[in-house]
């Protein structure tokens, strides 16, 4: 049995970027088990690795304790002291975990970084003589970085994704029984991301009908979850987790979602993370620049055929065309259809007036 190995591994934020390392980081504990990992990552998104075993979590506070060059050389400091590590995996590749990485080689350590693929990702969005081909995904890239470390892994394995939670006290007693939980999150970060919210009122609508559906609406404290409020009072059968519930009670109830509706957003990640089906809508951004959903299934994609698709990689560049095409395209029976299919496939939409 080899000695026991530690790794650090370093991603900061977005939040759908930390979700996408969880199959990746499982699969490398699954498959090797004389590994050990300790997750360096903003203190909130701990819950993500709730219950991996070998996994531990260190909060980094980089708008705080950990800013700047001092802030990173506490933050390598406080590491070193906690624990003897053999390697770091930096899965971010910014200033921050450049940093890191070169104090930790200071002291003879291993480490890998990931490859971003950015020249490839600037060809798939230029406005003239794209690329357009699918690119490595995110979960991919990752474990490239544990493979230049010796840890090659198998991202194939059926026993990636996390177990479904029990319902969190919070919610409990507002779960409808025999009903099929449908998760929506419609917002996104940039509007060149984000389905045009009237359109989403009227999806809802149409899926509200269904005797068999509880829809529950997930977003960002504040003025999204104000707005999610006002939809309860619209939508029947709903109700907002937005404000209400910590994020490790939302992840708890994700996982007992049967379907999860939402952008190019972190909502997907979290959903996958569980194995919850996901319809994902897509508009500026696009599949092939790999941040899909771990093991969704492209069938579930919402997208336009847009000559201008993607414009970007990650959706926070304006809209050069200024009509945001790309969403106002996909039409309600379009989403409708595909939401139909994975909660019960053998239901035809009939022609009607949405």
């Amino acid at each position: 049995m080899p000695d026991t190995r530690h790794i650090v591994v370093v991603r900061f934020s977005a939040m759908g970027d930390v979700a996408m390392t969880v199959p990746v980081i499982k699969a490398v504990l699954q498959q090797y088990p004389h590994v050990v990992i300790t997750v360096v990552s903003n203190a909130f998104f701990e819950p993500l690795f709730k219950n991996i075993d070998r996994c531990n979590f260190y909060q980094a506070y980089t708008k705080g304790l950990h800013k700047g060059i001092t802030g990173i050389w506490k933050l390598y400091k406080a590491l070193k002291q906690e624990q003897d590590f053999d390697a770091v995996a930096d899965l971010h590749n910014v200033l921050r975990t450049k940093l890191l990485r070169k104090f930790f080689r200071l002291s003879a350590i291993q480490n890998a970084v990931i490859d971003k693929g950015r020249s490839d990702k600037k060809k798939l969005t230029e406005k003239k003589n794209k690329v357009l081909k699918q690119l490595p995904s995110s979960h991919q890239r990752y474990a490239d970085v544990f493979a230049a470390l010796g840890l090659p892994v198998n991202l194939q394995s059926n026993d990636l994704l996390k177990v479904k939670e029990n319902f969190p006290h919070a919610t409990a007693s507002l779960i409808l029984a025999g009903k099929k939980l449908v998760g929506v999150a419609p917002f996104a970060q940039h509007k060149e991301k984000m389905y045009p919210l009237h359109m989403m009122q009227l999806v809802l609508l149409h899926l509200s009908k269904r005797e068999d559906v509880q829809l529950l609406f997930f977003g960002a404290p504040g003025d999204e979850a104000a707005m999610l409020e006002e939809w309860t009072k619209e939508i029947p059968c709903s109700f907002n987790i937005a404000g209400n519930i910590s994020f490790a009670d939302e992840l708890r109830l994700i996982s007992n979602l049967s379907l999860m509706i939402s952008m190019d957003s972190a909502n997907m990640h979290l959903a996958s993370m569980y194995g919850v089906p996901v319809v994902s809508i897509w508009g500026a951004t696009h599949p092939f620049a790999g941040f899909y959903g771990f093991n969704q299934n492209p069938a579930s994609i919402v997208q336009a055929d847009l000559y201008c698709r993607p414009c970007s990689v990650f959706g926070n560049k304006t809209c050069y065309r200024g009509d945001l095409a790309c969403m106002k395209m996909i039409s309600i029976e379009m989403v409708i259809q595909k939401i139909e299919l994975i909660l019960q496939p053998s239901i035809l939409i009939a022609d009607e007036n949405y």
